[in-house]
Parts: C-alpha cells; structure tokens; sequence
C-alpha cells in the first residue's frame, strides 16, 4: 500500500516514515514536506492508499475535507495536538479514520495502519447475508418501535447469532430507549454523512453495543437531520449491516417516502403494526394496497395486532377479511408491565420474563426465524439470561 506522510517539519515527517517502514517493511512509503492546508500541492499527483499528516489543526481539516470529498478512495490518519470532541467529531466527518496525539507512540501509528491495510484487502464474500426484517406503524403509537426493539432483544438471546437494530424513525426515533441508557456517540445521519466511507469498522463504531450479539444505530437527536438521510444511503448500511449481522432488525416507523420504501425493498420480513380501532384498521388496508401496488409477495408480510384484547370491539375474523389474509399475530395487552420496560429502557424479556407480551414476542420470532437444530430453547436462553442480570 502507498502511503504519503505530510508534515511540516522535514524531520517530523522522516521520523513518521521510519515508525512505519519498521512496522511494515512491504509498506511504500513517501513524504513531503508542507502545512496540510496545503494538501494538494504537497500530493503532487502521488495518489497515496493512505494519507498520514501530521501537526493538522481547523484549516488543515478544511484542506482534507476538500481533497477526501474528490478522492473517496483515499484513507486519512490525522496526528495532532487538538484532541477535543468537537475537532474529533469534525475529523469523522471529514472522513478520517484514527487522530492520534502529538506524543507520537510507535505502537498506536502502527495499529491504526494495519488496521486500514486489513479493510483495504479484498476478504471472500459471507456465506449468507444477514435477514432484514422491517417493521412499521400503521397508526401513530400503535407501539411498533416497542414490538422492534423487543424483538431484536429476543433475537439477540438465541444461538449466540448477531442482531443490528437500525432506527429508521428518523425524526422520532426512541427505539435506542427502549433497551439501554446508553448514550448514542453517533447515529444513522452520522454515518449517512461518511457513506463514502462506510465499512463494518465505521458501522460498528457509530452503534450502541446493548449486549455481546445486540447493536443499535440510533436515529438522530435533531429533526433536520432526518432530512440528510437518503435512500442510497439507507440501502449502504443495511447492506453493510448484513454482512456483519445474523438479523438486521429494522424500524421504519410511521413515515412512507423513499428513504422507508427502500428498506421495505430490501427487507425480507415486513411487519406492518396496528392495533384493533378503526383509525387503525383503516390505515392498515392503506398499507396493504400500497404493498400490493409495490408487488410485495405475501409471504413477507406480517400482520401484527399489537395490545390485543379478546374482547374488542373488532375482532381478528374482520381485520382478516380486511386485510385479504390470515397471516395475523397478536401481542397481548399488558400494559403495566410494556409500560415498566418502557420507562426503565430495559427489554421486557428481563424485567418480566414469564409476561404474556414476552411470550408472544417468543412465538413470533420462531415463527419467522426458527431455532438451529442441537441448539438450547429458546425459554432456556431467555431464562438464564435474565437469572444472570436477577430478578425484576
């Protein structure tokens, strides 16, 4: 791999070099000598893999952005002496992948370019790519960010395999609430910005590890930002998602745009979420006519009458004829107990693993993905799981 170190000090720059050729040996290294603002003068045509530039500050960044943006091809490590959060997250937005400190530590320049020298090696193709299962409301507060957060936790429990939750609510989005305190440090119009840039590395490094096999990558905190997001994008990190992830859970929230319908696309499930009121009901047919316009086979649609109650008014038999179809589950009404997991940010199938709500969430994820055969059940996994974290 062809690197170029910039500084602009030629003993800085030649020190940086032989950190590296000790490192790699197989490693083509060259230098210049130049502020980085000066970036492209300093290139001089070279057309490095990878950019090492040292003593970079605003301006320098500035210079970057400008050279990255017409060479996407081109990796960048930053070394300078601003290490603030706010230059840090200026540096990933202009699309570089390590800032190491002034102080130069041989070890940590040599780790960040193997790390790159990896991803920039072609690896064969995964087996089997990950299954996208998207779900959507058919009403405002019908709960299908709720039922998409708890099924990724309940996935997430089984065979040791891997869950991506992708928040595609991407004004409202809450579905990180639902299973975690955690603080989201990036989030799906953060990764949108850097698409150019996108591997399993950045995606990994923009989620919420929730668990050892559950990652979540949060919609954005400001609304405008939704507006940066678009379906070429969407498409991007859900493919980069299943390659890295067993289940890519995804939820679409209410809104039907380009940016929703190209995750429907991809998606190989789609549950469309409702409970049992006529507003409700109504919007559902809406949805099935578009599916049916779209020409969505009927064996990746899934019904799903969240908050269910034997006694409604409406009954499953009438939603059926409605909805041309008798692919229909339900989640019972519990209130108390949603509502508990809700407000703690903690998945029902730990704060109440033997509810009626955790139990259909059960059945409706061995509907779609079954268990491997020899693998333990599902119930043994949920329950020692949650005996691990102690009874709520």
């Amino acid at each position: 791999m062809k690197i170029k170190v910039v500084s602009p000090s030629a003993e800085r720059a030649e020190q940086v070099a032989q950190i590296l050729r000790l490192s790699d040996p197989d490693l083509e290294i060259h230098t210049a000598t130049s502020p980085v603002s000066s970036l492209p003068t300093a290139i001089n045509g070279t057309r490095p893999s990878l950019l090492v530039l040292d003593g970079v500050d605003g301006l320098g960044l500035e210079a970057l952005g400008r050279y990255t943006h017409a060479n996407p091809d081109v990796e960048a490590i930053i070394i300078s002496s601003e290490q603030s959060p706010a230059f840090l997250l200026r540096a990933m937005q202009t699309g570089v992948r390590e800032v190491l400190p002034t102080q130069l530590n041989p070890h940590a320049l040599g780790a960040a370019v193997r790390r790159i020298t990896r991803k920039r090696k072609p690896t064969a193709a995964p087996a089997e790519l990950g299954v996208v299962m998207a779900f959507i409301a058919c009403k405002g507060g019908s709960g299908a960010s709720f039922v998409a957060a708890n099924v990724a936790h309940t996935l997430s429990l089984r065979d040791g395999r891997t869950v991506a939750l992708i928040d595609l609510d991407l004004q409202f989005g809450d579905s990180l609430l639902m299973l975690s305190d955690q603080k989201a440090a990036s989030d799906v119009a953060e990764v949108a910005r850097n698409i150019n840039r996108l591997d399993a590395e950045l995606l990994r490094s923009a989620m919420v590890q929730v668990s050892g096999t559950l990652s979540v990558l949060a919609a954005p905190d400001e609304l405008t930002q939704a507006l940066e997001v678009l379906p070429e994008h969407v498409e991007a990190i859900i493919k980069q998602a299943q390659q890295m992830f067993d289940f890519v859970v995804v939820d679409i929230g209410r809104s039907i745009n380009a940016v929703s319908l190209r995750a429907l696309d991809m998606a190989a499930h789609i549950f469309p979420v409702l409970q049992l009121t006529v507003p409700n009901v109504r919007d559902a047919r809406r949805l099935r006519n578009l599916f049916s316009t779209l020409d969505y086979a009927q064996q990746k649609l899934h019904w799903l009458v969240n908050r269910y109650q034997k006694n409604a008014e409406l009954t499953l038999e009438s939603l059926a004829q409605t909805l041309v179809t008798e692919d229909i589950a339900t989640v019972p009404n519990h209130f108390s107990a949603v509502t508990a997991s809700v407000n703690q940010g903690v998945p029902i199938g730990k704060l109440a693993r033997s509810n009626p709500v955790t139990r259909a969430l059960l059945d409706l994820c061995n509907t779609v993905a079954p268990m491997q055969k020899g693998k333990p059940s599902w119930l043994t996994t949920m329950f020692r799981n949650t005996t691990m974290f102690g009874n709520a």
